[in-house]
């Protein structure tokens, strides 16, 4: 293992929990500091985004075994040290990226171990709170659009809940490869959407947004249950429903009378959709909305806000 310092501690701070519940159940905890493994970098963390997932995940644990654990996938920070076999990173590079998901959560701390290759270089052009919002978001926009539903230039895409933290970064990516974007958000936050690049906007409170004159190629469902069933009536024969939740039971017999792909996806870590991710935001194709910055001992309000649903793109936990 190679290091930038000599540490003097072998414990760290975290937001921690014990339980599962309500936001009340995490603690900022002293526990024990983490060693790269081979393969592995030690970053000392600067900046961590915050997901759905994580409420999820601290009230219902969902993949994870039971508490106690510490949460966060998103990470933008510092390498302190590198495991056996690390070849492209050094101690002192500035890095982001999510951990393997779920099972390698950890990143609401102040360091965090992961696989080398879960990260990559962070851009210069941007700050730590800014990189920390991306992995995950983004990421899971990049495996639906990109390497899901393989979407090109010309074809029209359906993106709901487009001003969420995926829903937003979705929307950049879509234009991005030339497609037409349609989203669906609340009347507010329409003109939020249209500067991101949105060639149309859904008020779900008030319109239908299955009411379309022309079928749509690819939609990506960040909600699931109903709005999956309803989707697969809006995409031309041969199209892709790329879920991030489970549809609803009758989904996939829909899907397949109308001979469309319906799937769900689980984001990966995923170093080359890093580096691609890390190039857009280089040169400013790709831009997270921050909403809002929590001071690491402040994760538990940051939880509170989060879950109300009305977050518009991302929130993320700073670290001294």
């Amino acid at each position: 293992m190679t290091t930038t310092d000599a540490p003097g501690s072998t414990t760290m701070l975290a937001l921690h929990q014990t339980a599962l519940g309500t936001p009340d159940v995490l603690r900022l905890t002293e526990v024990p500091r983490p060693v790269p493994g081979p393969g592995q970098l030690l970053v000392a963390v600067r900046a961590a985004g915050l997901n759905p997932t994580d409420f999820e995940h601290r009230s219902q644990r969902l993949f994870l075994p039971p508490p106690p654990f510490t949460l966060g996938w998103d990470v933008s920070g510092t390498v302190v040290a590198t495991g056996y076999g690390v070849t492209l990173f050094r101690p002192g590079d500035d890095v982001f990226g999510m951990l393997p998901y779920p099972h390698g959560a950890g990143s609401h701390a102040v360091y965090v171990t992961g696989p080398a290759r879960a990260f990559a270089a962070k851009p210069a052009g941007i700050d730590h709170v800014q990189a920390a919002a991306l992995p995950l978001a983004a990421l899971t926009a990049w495996q639906a659009l990109v390497d899901t539903a393989a979407l090109r230039a010309g074809q029209r895409v359906l993106v709901h809940a487009a001003a969420g933290g995926v829903g937003h970064l979705a929307v950049q990516l879509a234009k991005e490869r030339g497609a037409h974007v349609t989203g669906t958000a609340s009347a507010p936050k329409h003109d939020f959407l249209r500067a991101l690049g949105a060639d149309a906007c859904v008020d779900y409170r008030t319109e239908d947004f299955t009411a379309t004159e022309e079928p749509y190629d690819v939609v990506l469902d960040p909600i699931g249950g109903e709005t999956a069933t309803r989707s697969v009536g809006v995409l031309r024969p041969g199209g892709v429903l790329v879920s991030l939740v489970p549809g609803a039971p009758d989904t996939p017999a829909a899907a397949e009378k109308a001979g469309v792909r319906a799937v769900t996806l689980l984001v990966e870590h995923d170093h080359a959709g890093m580096r691609a991710l890390a190039g857009l935001a280089a040169d400013g194709r790709l831009r997270a909305h921050v909403s809002g910055t929590f001071p690491l001992a402040e994760g538990a309000r940051a939880h509170a806000q989060g879950e109300t649903g009305r977050t518009t793109g991302k929130l993320v936990l700073t670290v001294g």
